[in-house]
């Protein structure tokens, strides 16, 4: 255990003492961008040593974290040394091999924010702090409340209410007390800096908080130990206000400077499209960031103010190589799903906008053939599921009370037979793939009312061919006109691929349909429907007779299309 040395500004290399919980600003030139340092020669000899009697947590690496005695570790914390995994299903799917998952989901309240609620509650107790503040777009609050209430400090925590309410719940479970804000995160953490300040409590800062950015590069320190001490190519990572990936780099800059690694990983940061302040800037080869309002129902990932954190990630990039992209959060969603059904790993939508980011940079070739990725992976899905699988995610199936109460065998055969000839329509899944949400909307509508059946629908091409090749309907309605890929391209896609070959297609056009495009239908596709050129009730009586004519249930056949 060690305070640091001294803080050193990476704007102007002014020293400074290390003063427990005040904000790291540089006494010289206001810089935000101080780091501590410490007794490196010491450490690398421990590490060297292989960390003998070290405990497999966030205190394993304690030499090099802002704690100096004893009364303020929590060995039993259960935070940290989470899991490294190598994806086996998802880096086939997508294309990129090796492809390692750190699972932050390991910890008191399954989020990477514990490590950071981890330190900077045990400088609290070291100091005798016994009542905070904190402003959190979800996770973190709910880290800080856990840790909180291990040591017994007041918690005030400030949300917006476009927090899930279950994460709110939390927080409250865990006694925190929770102010509920109708307002952006930017000006949630303006209140509640504010409350700080008239009752005289701690405000923890974020970023600019040492602690909590010194918890974060305990994550370059597992994952190099993880790697056999060798650093990825590759570290991705979705941001909303920047803490995380602050502080995982310092972790590999130490290791950098002690000599363990020969190189730091290329940083991507992944941000949602409706809140991406820091990508616009990236993208525009700006080093300072402009405020946007945020626009996207991923509250986690709402910071629509960057401020100077964008600016020293900007120049992280500079000096290690990288990138800055965005997901919208359609992709997300889709991604969520896909990682869910391809390794079994559930994951809340900030942590699947880096995955959608992922897939992204493969497709593109920003990431090469063989490169050594580490994806951060956090949080857990249950606010959310609903609103991500709607309330589809289920068949009922009943037998009438009247044939399965001890009736005679034809009246239970007769009830089996009613139970399973609408288990056969409610099994029957239509994907609609069109950017149009009210002409899909109208669509799935009326044939839900026509018929029992499933009808789902993907408004982006990308993510309508992943849900058919995961849900494989028994029909899609496909519409032409789509911007990034059009219909013709879906289809090719679609007969690509062995999972989704057989599925019949059925095409609508704004357009007239030309005969060259007729001839490249030929095959997959029951039909081709000029948009318009029936009513909609109408359309959907076809799509039902083409279902009952090229569905396997209708023709008493068992195998799925494209299975065999």
């Amino acid at each position: 255990m060690a305070r640091p040395l001294f803080l050193q500004c990476v704007e102007c290399g002014r020293r400074q003492p290390f003063v427990p919980l005040t904000p790291t600003v540089c006494e010289a030139c206001g810089s935000g961008w101080v780091e501590a340092h410490y007794n490196y020669a010491a450490f690398k000899r421990e590490l060297l040593r292989g960390l003998p009697g070290r405990p497999f947590n966030i205190w394993r690496y304690q030499d090099v974290l802002p704690v100096e005695g004893a009364s303020g570790l929590n060995n039993d914390c259960g935070v940290g040394w989470t899991p490294l995994r190598l994806s086996n299903h998802f880096a086939e799917q997508i294309g990129h091999q090796p492809i390692y998952i750190k699972d932050e989901r390991y910890g008191p309240t399954n989020s990477f924010k514990d490590r950071q609620a981890a330190v900077a509650v045990a400088v609290m107790r070291e100091v005798g702090v016994h009542e905070m503040v904190i402003a959190s777009t979800g996770n973190a609050g709910v880290a800080y409340a856990s840790a909180c209430a291990q040591s017994g400090i007041k918690l005030w925590t400030f949300m917006t209410s476009m927090v899930p309410q279950e994460k709110l719940r939390e927080v409250a479970l865990f006694g925190g007390e929770v102010i509920k804000v109708s307002a952006s995160y930017d000006q949630t953490k303006q209140i509640s800096a504010e409350f700080a300040k008239r009752r005289g409590l701690l405000l923890d800062r974020g970023a600019t908080s040492l602690g909590a950015r010194e918890s974060m590069k305990t994550i370059a320190y597992e994952v190099v130990e993880q790697l056999g001490w060798r650093a990825p190519d590759w570290y991705i990572q979705a941001v909303s206000g920047g803490l995380g990936p602050l502080g995982v780099y310092h972790g590999f800059d130490e290791l950098l400077e002690m000599g363990l690694i020969d190189h730091a990983p290329k940083l991507a940061v992944v941000q949602a499209d409706g809140c991406s302040p820091m990508v616009k800037a990236f993208k525009a080869g700006k080093s300072v960031a402009e405020a946007v309002i945020p626009q996207t129902r991923i509250a986690i990932l709402s910071t629509g103010d960057p401020g100077k954190p964008y600016t020293y990630l900007w120049k992280l990039i500079q000096r290690f190589g990288g990138t800055m992209i965005s997901a919208s959060d359609a992709e997300a969603f889709a991604a969520m799903k896909f990682i869910a059904k391809t390794d079994g790993i559930a994951v809340e939508p900030a942590t699947a906008v880096a995955f959608a980011g992922l897939q992204k940079m493969v497709r593109d070739g920003t990431i090469k053939p063989g490169e050594i990725v580490v994806i951060n992976c956090t949080g857990h899905t249950f606010p959310v599921e609903k609103h991500v699988l709607g309330d589809q995610l289920s068949v009922d199936v009943e037998i009438e009370q009247s044939a399965a109460a001890g009736q005679p065998d034809n009246r239970l055969r007769e009830g089996l037979h009613a139970a399973l000839e609408r288990l056969d329509e409610r099994t029957t899944t239509v994907l609609i793939i069109d950017d149009n949400p009210d002409d899909a909307h109208l669509v799935r509508r009326i044939l839900e009312s026509r018929k029992t059946y499933r009808v789902f629908h993907s408004n982006d091409p990308w993510d309508g061919l992943s849900q058919a090749r995961q849900r494989r309907p028994d029909l899609i309605i496909l519409d032409m006109m789509m911007p990034g890929l059009d219909g013709l391209g879906v289809l090719e896609e679609l007969k690509l691929d062995k999972r989704t070959e057989q599925i019949p297609v059925i095409i609508v056009s704004a357009k007239d349909v030309s005969p060259e495009e007729r001839q490249r239908f030929v095959g997959q596709v029951a039909a081709v429907y000029q948009k318009g050129s029936l009513p909609p009730r109408a359309f959907a009586d076809q799509v039902v007779e083409v279902l009952e004519k090229t569905s396997p249930k209708a023709s008493g056949k068992e195998n799925h299309p494209g299975e065999s």
